[in-house]
């Protein structure tokens, strides 16, 4: 029986050009990062202490922005209106938009392209032109980072509202202030790590679920309380003393140290009893932080909190005020609403103007702008800017053409825009672009989850390695989805 030959010499030489020539290959391919890497890079979960699920924790790098607060406008606010300036829209006003003759949108069918009731006009020193419906923002320019070219998955509210909140548009994931919080804790142990501040006119369309925990543990959804509106059932009884509550506490502290002692390694017992703890703590820290009555007459000046002709500003500039002192105790992440669900007929409460735009953004303009401006003056002046990142956003930008048989925009979730400032952002900076009427993003289109993850690595997280192992996936903020807008970052 003649024995088979494995490797004879002749086919080891023919075996050596394709073997070489797949070594050079290879070293080709991972040269230009085209080498698929079959080594994923494993996930981060944080390692959290039950009995102080709020304790500051590392970031994945050291991060610019150690803050943050996001300022939402809902509703959708028109882009056209306020921050993306059109020559050509104002240019070919009332003329058909090109291409659009048959196009039908979240309401129906759609008029003529429609300029600004607002004029536009050169702010800063970078001359960035700005609507004069927001005058005060305007004036900011020089310390903002446009974002011109976002787009979301849904034109309608509900479903935006949880995709920008959240990074899907169904109920019941866990928003970015969650997220946040799960990963690094808060540097302040007697106030939550994540507060919702609610517009003084109610909460937005999709309620809780913009500040809710999902499926990540419940410590980690947002405290939702305003200026005018704050936690209940922190007060104590009347008729009980100082001095005996601090007894029932101290009590109540050492009985469930001892019963935490009877079942060491209980982590939900130990979470639970933290809870309590902190409930206990901010009977004290929250009377304090919502006394708004030592602020000095020049701050409520800047912010339009003394304006006695508009209450709705001046309710909402103290929610504003509210904002600042949370940061300045070291809360994580504010989440500060500006624009509630519809009461008393569509476009009223919130920025939706489908059939009167120009008088109901005449209403809604000067509550937004000088609070919001007074808000990042303020924190500014303070050296807290250095250190926070601020967010402006929305569910999804409107139509450069007005509805049919109406005097306002429809939904339009092809483009619209959003803005950063302060901590780690190029300023003054503009990024993407619409087309020239406001339409389609058309340079650099940037989805949400892009959105998500410049957030968050601002923060020092990496967003394609911050999981929550549930049902079976490792689950993320930004889906599999999402890559960081690097051009926006300061070198």
């Amino acid at each position: 029986m003649t024995a088979t030959h494995l490797l004879d010499r002749r086919r080891f030489l023919g075996s050596m050009g394709t073997g070489l020539s797949s070594i050079a290959l290879a070293h080709l391919l991972n040269s230009d990062g085209l080498l698929a890497n079959d080594e994923p890079r494993p996930p981060i979960r944080p390692q959290i202490d039950p009995s102080r699920p709020f304790g500051a924790r590392k970031t994945h790098f050291t991060p610019p922005a150690k803050n943050l607060i996001v300022i939402f406008c809902s509703g959708a606010c028109s882009h056209l209106d306020t921050f993306d300036y059109k020559p050509e829209l104002i240019k070919r006003d009332g003329q058909p938009m090109p291409g659009a003759e048959k196009l039908i949108t979240f309401q129906g069918a759609n008029g003529n392209l429609t300029k600004s009731p607002w004029a536009f006009k050169p702010r800063g020193e970078c001359g960035k032109h700005v609507s004069d419906l927001v005058p005060h923002l305007g004036g900011l320019v020089d310390d903002m980072c446009f974002m011109h070219s976002l787009t979301s998955k849904t034109n309608t509210h509900g479903p935006g509202e949880n995709f920008m909140s959240t990074g899907n548009t169904l109920d019941g994931f866990p928003s970015v202030g969650a997220w946040v919080t799960y990963a690094l804790g808060s540097e302040n142990q007697d106030l939550p790590a994540y507060i919702a501040i609610p517009d003084p006119r109610g909460k937005p369309q999709a309620s809780v679920n913009n500040w809710g925990a999902g499926f990540l543990p419940a410590a980690y959804q947002g405290a939702d309380f305003n200026a005018t509106t704050p936690i209940r059932n922190l007060a104590k009884p009347a008729a009980i003393s100082a001095e005996s509550d601090r007894a029932t506490q101290d009590f109540l502290k050492r009985l469930n140290e001892r019963h935490l002692e009877k079942f060491p390694g209980d982590s939900e017992l130990a979470a639970r009893i933290s809870s309590y703890e902190l409930a206990a703590r901010m009977q004290v820290s929250v009377p304090a932080i919502m006394d708004l009555s030592s602020e000095p007459e020049h701050i409520n000046k800047l912010y339009g909190a003394d304006d006695t002709q508009n209450k709705l500003k001046a309710s909402y500039a103290r929610n504003c005020i509210l904002a600042r002192k949370l940061i300045e105790r070291g809360v994580r992440f504010v989440q500060l609403f500006n624009g509630a669900y519809q009461t008393g007929g569509e476009g009223v409460s919130n920025w939706d103007g489908h059939k009167a735009l120009a008088q109901q953004y005449a209403l809604h303009g000067p509550v937004l702008d000088q609070p919001t401006a007074g808000l990042i003056t303020d924190l500014k002046q303070r050296g807290l800017l250095k250190d926070t990142l601020v967010v402006w956003c929305t569910e999804f930008g409107r139509m450069p053409t007005f509805q049919q048989g109406a005097s306002g925009r429809d939904h339009n979730p092809s483009g619209f825009t959003c803005w950063m400032a302060g901590a780690g952002v190029k300023a003054p900076f503009s990024y993407g672009a619409t087309d020239e009427f406001g339409y389609k993003a058309v340079e650099h289109v940037t989805s949400v989850y892009e959105f998500h993850a410049t957030i968050l690595h601002l923060l020092g997280l990496e967003h394609d390695r911050l999981t929550f192992y549930y049902n079976g996936l490792e689950r993320r903020l930004t889906d599999v989805h999402g890559k960081v807008v690097t051009d926006v970052l300061k070198s």
